[in-house]
């Protein structure tokens, strides 16, 4: 009732406010009939609402001692699994972002991809002029194949012990030769071709067909980048290097995107940083549609602490005493009265607006909620609601 009461001392403040709004409004206005009408009316409010009021304090009187029951809600205890999740920040990254350099120097003969490209392991790219050594190629060829012939023949003449042993050496020398020169000039050449060295995305063409190329810092031909293979890594406080483990559980929440990807930690470091004491812990983030780029920023709770039967609570029904004891009011039923009993309370860990409470209460006591604020220890109560578990 005295809810109603309040209700209805709001109901008339704000009448009042309307009505002040109106009559200084008036007094500008300088309309003398229209001043006494309003102050008139007023007059005529202000006497029903002291009227209604004053029924309402009859009420109250005539209820004795429940009308002055504090009136809480209660929420009861029950076991509910919990979470408890560390917060970090790291940015996503990908294991293949690579820039492609020329092996030679040399014009830009030919570019044969875009940006935007999808490329396959080991495909042809571009290739450079190779300066005349596909010229030379045919040359040594042809050297090869006359020298493969007349090492092939004085090797049968040796062996049927015709000819000198000086013919049969000059001979093997120069088919070796022609080999290993031949061999290393393909392998020049081969510097001339430029391929995909993973399967990927080509992400940037740097030079133009035509271009002057060479090997070094600055001369990257294009970058290639594989979008499905993300990961993101992340700096973890050395005081959770038990917990936070390979396959623990992990939600990484990418604000530009405005998606969570729930996941696991794929790999934990060795090595305790001495710098910030702490060590590394990579996610391993799937990208099916390609959005997630390389260096986006992304927020990463990790599992440390799970308890599949916990008592929680919410934390705003906790209060703290002179001695710095946290306490909640439980409700107790005792000769025929409904009262609450101040207890002291062990908390753990908390998340979410929850408390996890270790010990002092049991699973179905019914804690004061709305209210507790304003009861003391074994005072009566009056249940009106029950809060959601």
């Amino acid at each position: 009732m005295k809810y109603i009461t309040s209700l209805f001392a709001l109901l008339l403040l704000a009448a009042c406010a309307d009505k002040q709004k109106s009559v200084e409004q008036l007094i500008e206005d300088r309309n003398l009939v229209e001043l006494r009408a309003t102050r008139a009316q007023l007059t005529e409010d202000k006497i029903e609402i002291e009227k209604q009021i004053e029924l309402l304090d009859d009420a109250i009187s005539n209820m004795g001692e429940r009308g002055a029951l504090a009136l809480v809600s209660v929420f009861e205890v029950t076991y509910q699994a919990f979470e408890h999740f560390i917060e970090l920040q790291g940015s996503v990254q990908t294991k293949q972002n690579l820039l492609v350099y020329p092996e030679m120097p040399g014009t830009l003969k030919k570019v044969y991809v875009s940006e935007g490209q999808n490329v396959r392991k080991g495909q042809l790219i571009a290739s450079i002029d190779d300066g005349g050594m596909s010229s030379q190629l045919t040359q040594l060829e042809a050297q090869l194949a006359l020298a493969k012939t007349t090492f092939e023949r004085q090797e049968r003449l040796w062996n049927q012990k015709i000819g000198s042993e000086i013919q049969f050496l000059q001979a093997k020398t120069a088919y070796e030769a022609s080999v290993q020169a031949k061999a290393s000039l393909e392998q020049q050449l081969r510097k001339s071709k430029v391929y995909a060295p993973f399967s990927g995305k080509i992400d940037k063409v740097f030079f133009e067909e035509g271009a002057v190329v060479a090997p070094g810092a600055g001369s990257a031909l294009f970058r290639v980048v594989n979008l499905t293979e993300m990961y993101l890594e992340v700096d973890v406080p050395e005081a959770y290097v038990a917990t936070v483990v390979n396959g623990t559980k992990t939600k990484v929440f990418i604000p530009v995107l405005n998606r969570t990807v729930e996941t696991s930690i794929h790999h934990t470091g060795s090595f305790i940083n001495p710098g910030n004491r702490s060590f590394k812990a990579q996610v391993q983030l799937t990208n099916e549609n390609e959005d997630i780029k390389p260096n986006l920023t992304a927020k990463v709770q990790i599992r440390d602490y799970f308890n599949e039967n916990a008592m929680l609570i919410p934390q705003s029904l906790l209060s703290e005493n002179a001695e710095g004891n946290q306490f909640v009011y439980v409700i107790v039923n005792k000769n025929n009265k409904t009262t609450v009993q101040r207890r002291i309370v062990e908390t753990g860990e908390s998340q979410g607006g929850l408390m996890e409470v270790t010990s002092g209460i049991a699973v179905g006591d019914r804690l004061v909620a709305e209210g507790a604020r304003r009861v003391r220890d074994n005072q009566e109560v009056e249940i009106v609601s029950s809060l959601d578990k």
